[in-house]
């Protein structure tokens, strides 16, 4: 009998070769059981909507994780909450809700790495709900170049593990929808992205989307072996009539159109202007939009009909990527911390080291996102070499957000070092102790030499253990002078030493 994946296999690279690599193929049909397809069809029991959450409740979770943004945590907790208590009513009277009820589809205007995608997927895990994101540039009007809308329903389908039922109660997030605006304030085919506002605004009202995408050769594939299995073909459809769409963008150079609206010109945008004065310029202008000012942008009417609530981001600020690196529940650095933990090194930030972290992530200008580059290009090298070492704490101190090779360097020495000291305490049962500058030489000449610190130390300190013995020493203290002639200055010590008779 022929392997399923084996001909799935072979099915995929002879269509990729005659069709190119857009075609999707997500599965080959396979041989139904001998109890007939109906023992491998699951019985899914519906998916009741049991949603208590209360606007307040909703904004109370969402500042336990998200610092500043009031205003968009407001809107984003009351509108939701109201959408599905709208739900749960429709579902009780019976009477399938208004007709032409218009959903509470939101768009969020705000730059890069403010919190938009975060506050979204916050919002659905404290639901419950499937939850789907996308990119708006990456859908077409035609055909599978680039993606289909549709198929984010069908994500969300898959995201629900197959539930349809509760499939039609997720949040679907579409990042960059200014990029499919129509007007000259971007750059791109104009009718293409025209296109695509109208096949999501079938989405948003209300349609019935085919699990089977056409552009999938493998469903249809598997449509056709029904029919001839049974006679006839299952249709699985999703409605989409209670499915949540959250757009949201940057939308650069609208304020410009607001300003012409406002005969306020581009004021505040001189070049003498630093850049917090162009943004809250900017914000301010933002503030003031209206519909028209969305249309001239390049949207149509009936798209920005059907995302009735608007609601404007924050930049984030220094203080503000500070506070998000001190809170408890930061992803940023709990995560880090894991990372090190899966090696069994505990991972500590001093407060000088995260406010550094903050104010280094700020230059980047790319909000919240920048906080975890810095830290990865802070700690990088330590969660490589480390690994390798007997160090089981890293304490990340402004020094080493500033310079992390010299202090990695350091503390590499610093562990080398405290080898070394360990096999002379237990061999010769002495301390010894090292000063600081003492440290530093040994790190100089030991890299100049290509050798290790503790390597080093064994070749400076051979005769000390006798030695120290000899003078009755428990603890002895390398200072930077001894380094310059070790063997000499022990001698002198010794000599020293019987001269005043051994005392």
């Amino acid at each position: 009998m022929l392997n399923p994946a084996d001909i799935q296999r072979d099915f995929k690279e002879f269509l990729e070769k005659k069709y190119g690599a857009q075609v999707s193929v997500t599965g080959i049909p396979q041989p139904a059981t001998d109890g007939g397809e109906e023992e491998v069809q699951t019985e899914r029991k519906a998916h009741h909507i049991d949603f208590d959450l209360k606007p307040e409740e909703m904004e109370a979770y969402l500042d336990e994780y998200v610092v500043q943004q009031r205003e968009a945590k407001e809107v984003l907790a009351t509108k939701v909450c109201t959408h599905f208590h709208r739900m749960k009513l429709d579902q009780k009277s019976g009477d399938g809700g208004l007709v032409g009820g218009i959903k509470n589809n939101i768009i969020l205007i705000g730059p890069t790495g403010v919190g938009k995608t975060y506050l979204v997927k916050l919002i659905a895990r404290r639901i419950g709900v499937p939850f789907v994101k996308g990119d708006a540039t990456k859908f077409s009007e035609t055909g599978y170049v680039g993606g289909d809308v549709e198929d984010l329903v069908r994500d969300l389908v898959r995201e629900a593990g197959g539930d349809i039922e509760l499939a039609q109660y997720g949040i679907i997030y579409i990042d960059e929808i200014d990029k499919i605006a129509a007007s000259g304030t971007v750059v791109g085919p104009d009718v293409s992205r025209t296109g695509v506002q109208r096949n999501l605004l079938k989405l948003m009202e209300e349609t019935e989307v085919d699990l089977k995408a056409p552009h999938d050769l493998a469903s249809q594939m598997e449509s056709l072996m029904q029919i001839q299995r049974t006679g006839k073909a299952e249709r699985k459809r999703i409605n989409t009539r209670n499915i949540l769409f959250i757009v949201s963008g940057a939308f650069a150079g609208l304020e410009e159109i607001i300003r012409r609206r406002l005969n306020r010109g581009a004021m505040g945008f001189a070049s003498g202007n630093n850049g917090q004065e162009r943004l809250r310029e900017r914000m301010g202008a933002l503030r003031q939009m209206r519909t028209e000012d969305l249309l001239e942008y390049g949207f149509e009417s009936e798209f920005i009909g059907r995302l009735p609530i608007l609601t404007l981001l924050n930049s984030l600020e220094v203080e503000d990527l500070y506070t998000i690196l001190k809170n408890p529940k930061s992803s940023v650095i709990t995560s880090k911390k894991r990372d090190f933990r899966a090696y069994g090194i505990e991972l500590e930030f001093e407060d000088a080291a995260l406010k550094r972290m903050a104010r280094l992530a700020h230059r980047e200008k790319t909000g919240a996102r920048s906080l975890v580059s810095v830290c990865e290009r802070v700690l990088m090298k330590f969660e490589k070499k480390l690994p390798s070492t007997e160090i089981r704490r890293l304490v990340v101190t402004e020094a080493l957000v500033e310079d992390p090779d010299s202090e990695l360097r350091r503390l590499l020495v610093l562990d080398a070092i405290r080898r070394y000291r360990e096999t002379f305490l237990n061999t010769y049962r002495i301390t010894l102790d090292f000063d600081e500058e003492a440290v530093t030489r040994i790190a100089q000449r030991s890299e100049a030499l290509g050798t290790t610190p503790d390597a080093l130390c064994q070749d400076l300190f051979a005769e000390y253990g006798h030695g120290l013995k000899l003078l009755g020493k428990e603890r002895f203290t390398v200072r930077a002078a001894i380094l310059e002639d070790p063997k000499t200055y022990l001698n002198d010590l010794i000599k020293e030493h019987y001269s005043k008779g051994g005392e």
